[in-house]
């Protein structure tokens, strides 16, 4: 039975106010000859990237058309991360520019969302600094965005939307999603784990599962429409169905979207070590389309400073959990967050951490220097770990998780696997896909074979990319 906490309401709440924006989009069109331009900029985890392909469907419901220069947009908005200081600072050096072009374009309107704003200080913080922002509006505000943009149109004021509503799954709000054959698909939201470092608990509420019709659905629709490769989204995927009862479990549920005709490969993020339960394991071993890849953050390596984070689990755990990865699934590529110089940090914490990277040998890993976040019990740890120290280790796990994942895809060469070509590739004039294992593999090929699987030989290996032709 599904959770008594958490309300279903349908995104057509909003109706009425996508359909007076469009109104009002139509009589500038015919005024003008043209149409208004919207211009997203998205920062952190893939969740983020989902929501902002919300705010396009909705911008696209509303009228508006998208455009790849800032400079000539009507809309702007920034689509914001709080989980590290670097994304933060990145977000208040770009706001501050827009004063000019707002001054030039006196009916620009210039909106901030997402996790920043989702806390209060942080909104009230963001309307002093700035004030020529017109919408402001938090993670739980994403469906009433047609709302919070109309009143700002029409009432000529900076709109501050920090709804603290936990207990809300919005259904049917339309989604702009990137041309290709791979989509994200949201099956929980929040989190309860409340790591002692993590602000997303804060921004993201509570975990509340989306009911499994629900996802059967969105994706059965995807599939349809041409969608090969689907990844299923939530901080903690292996914490979905929880609160629905006993009717499902996330093993459950890949289980049924195995079954969907169309959908030829299903990925997952993010898993937290301590749910990570045997069921899942053997789902991932025996559904054919479940593909042999894990992102399992393991963030330190010392069980010392695991307890201080919070985390539920030891290094052992973590190592052993890891083993029966690779017995039931022995190609498995495993990936992780791992977080430098948490307070109270040791040499000897951070050579459990070095240790646990060349026992995993991690494909690839997410390495972050611990910066506090506002709100966090980490933030009021003593023993706070000097910067020049961080610094020193960072440099040290980074060189060595490079190193495993140059010699991991050297193991690669000359070898062949099936690749889905998805984008262009950064090098040269290559296309690019991914393995099975989410290996990025830049490919010498024609146009024909994006959006397509093909069987690649790899002749070259670096530490973030391989190289190879089409036989």
């Amino acid at each position: 039975m599904e959770s008594k906490n958490i309300y279903y309401i349908d995104f057509g709440t909003q109706a009425r106010f996508v359909e007076e924006i469009e109104k009002m989009n139509t009589e500038y069109y015919l005024a003008n000859g043209k149409n208004k331009k919207y211009h997203i900029v998205t920062y952190g985890c893939q969740m983020n990237v989902h929501d902002s392909e919300k705010l396009a469907g909705m911008l696209n419901a509303m009228g508006y058309i998208e455009t790849e220069n800032i400079q000539e947009a009507d809309l702007i908005i920034f689509n914001t991360c709080s989980v590290r200081e670097h994304a933060e600072s990145r977000v208040y050096g770009n706001i501050g520019p827009l004063k000019r072009l707002k001054e030039k374009k006196p009916d620009l309107i210039v909106g901030v969302c997402g996790c920043m704003p989702q806390q209060v200080e942080v909104a009230q913080k963001l309307a002093k600094l700035f004030p020529f922002l017109d919408i402001i509006f938090g993670t739980k505000s994403l469906h009433k965005f047609p709302q919070l943009l109309y009143t700002a149109i029409t009432e000529k004021k900076t709109v501050i939307e920090v709804s603290e509503d936990e207990d809300v799954v919005v259904e049917g709000i339309p989604t702009a999603r990137r041309q290709g054959v791979s989509a994200f698909v949201n099956i929980i939201y929040g989190c309860n784990n409340f790591c002692s470092y993590c602000i997303v608990p804060y921004v993201r509420g509570r975990e509340r599962s989306r009911r499994p019709e629900e996802i059967i659905y969105e994706i059965e629709q995807l599939a349809q429409n041409g969608i090969k490769e689907v990844t299923l989204l939530g901080q903690n995927v292996n914490s979905y169905g929880k609160d629905l009862g006993n009717s499902i479990t996330f093993p459950k549920l890949l289980e049924k979207v195995n079954e969907i005709k169309g959908i030829e490969r299903i990925r997952f993020v993010t898993s937290h070590p301590k749910d990570l339960s045997d069921e899942l394991i053997v789902a991932m071993r025996d559904l054919e389309k479940v593909c042999e890849h894990i992102h399992l953050p393991v963030q330190s390596g010392s069980t010392r400073i695991l307890k201080a984070m919070n985390r539920h689990y030891t290094k052992e755990d973590y190592l052993r959990l890891v083993e029966k990865l690779k017995t039931n699934i022995p190609d498995i590529a495993i990936t992780t967050d791992i977080i430098v110089g948490f307070p109270g940090e040791t040499d000897e914490d951070f050579e459990d951490t070095l240790d646990v990277c060349r026992k995993v040998e991690f494909d690839s890993a997410y390495t972050f220097i611990y910066s506090k976040r506002r709100g966090t019990p980490a933030e009021k740890m003593p023993n706070q770990v000097p910067d020049d120290i961080k610094y020193q280790r960072f440099q040290r796990l980074v060189k060595l998780v490079e190193e495993i994942a140059l010699k991991k895809n050297r193991q690669m060469l000359g070898k062949t696997y099936e690749i889905l070509i998805d984008s262009h590739s950064k090098r040269n004039n290559l296309l690019a896909g991914r393995t099975r294992t989410n290996k990025v593999v830049n490919v010498k090929c024609s146009e024909e074979f994006m959006f397509k699987f093909v069987n690649v030989k790899i002749f070259e290996a670096a530490e973030h990319w391989l190289y190879g032709e089409v036989i």
